[in-house]
């Protein structure tokens, strides 16, 4: 029977994980990110499926030949992730292997359902193939800005969408202090809003996952470019290494990670299926 793991024994889990794959389920396991693990057994677990804290999909880590394990996936996606999907507003389950001999694994597992897949793209960019020259023009009107404590805040209420930058930090940390204490983050401001940013989503040890997201009414202005070339640089000078993931088919954060220099590290498969009644 598959069981959730509590919190404090997440490190049980440090032995199953791909040393070579996502960086979400490290800092999920060392409790950097917020996130639930559900395993074959709580005492010495051999497989697990690991819940993103943002809900932004599962990861399969451990022994992809567990018979007891796949066997009961079914069946645990169905009574035990769905209806707290379905409260998450979630409608998709979306999985991935934390390595690759997971696919094979997931197309049987879930072959009734009518299951999707895509491709990842992992980047890193190390501080001798970064170009710290590299500049983007910034039209008039608009500024780039740490995310600092102070400006999170808003004290001076000068910034009138400042949920938006709220939800995006709150999304992947269990707290501003956390962020601030081990995240990195810029963004673009233009007329008292946050348009663009830039941020540490993911973290462990020295490497920062990046978040990047721009609102729709000012994209095609390069700010993503702005944004992400002033964490790049906070992040090298730091000696911190900037890791990009993003979906192949997403060809502007591709653009953006590729002009700032980074370097394709790995790809992986990704699967989706509809849950039932959401």
């Amino acid at each position: 029977m598959i069981k959730e793991l509590k919190q404090t024994d997440f490190q049980k889990c440090r032995a199953l994980l791909n040393e070579q794959g996502q960086l979400e389920a490290k800092a999920i396991v060392e409790g950097v990110n917020p996130g639930r693990i559900f395993v074959d057994d709580v005492e010495a677990p051999a497989s697990g499926l690991i819940w993103l804290g943002n809900n932004d999909g599962f990861l399969f880590i451990g022994d992809e030949k567990n018979q007891g394990f796949n066997a009961g996936i079914n069946h645990f996606i169905d009574n035990v992730i769905q209806p707290e999907a379905k409260k998450a507003g979630l409608t998709w389950f979306e999985g991935i292997g934390n390595h690759s001999g997971w696919n094979e694994t997931i197309e049987k597992a879930f072959e009734s359902r009518d299951l999707g897949s895509w491709n990842q793209k992992v980047y890193t960019l190390g501080k001798e193939e970064f170009d710290s020259g590299l500049a983007f023009p910034l039209e008039d009107g608009y500024a780039i800005k740490k995310i600092s404590k102070t400006l999170f805040e808003n004290g001076n209420q000068l910034i009138s969408n400042i949920g938006f930058l709220h939800s995006k930090i709150l999304e992947f940390w269990p707290s501003p202090e956390s962020f601030f204490q081990t995240g990195v983050g810029y963004c673009a401001v233009t007329e008292n809003e946050v348009v663009s940013v830039c941020f540490s989503g993911f973290v462990v040890d020295h490497v920062h996952c990046v978040d990047i997201e721009t609102l729709k009414e000012h994209q095609g202005k390069k700010l993503a470019q702005r944004v992400a070339v002033a964490f790049v640089k906070d992040c090298l000078e730091r000696g911190l290494l900037p890791y990009w993931d993003c979906m192949e088919s997403n060809k502007g954060s591709v653009a953006v990670a590729e002009n700032l220099g980074f370097r394709n590290a790995f790809d992986y498969k990704g699967y989706e299926f509809k849950l039932e009644g959401n």
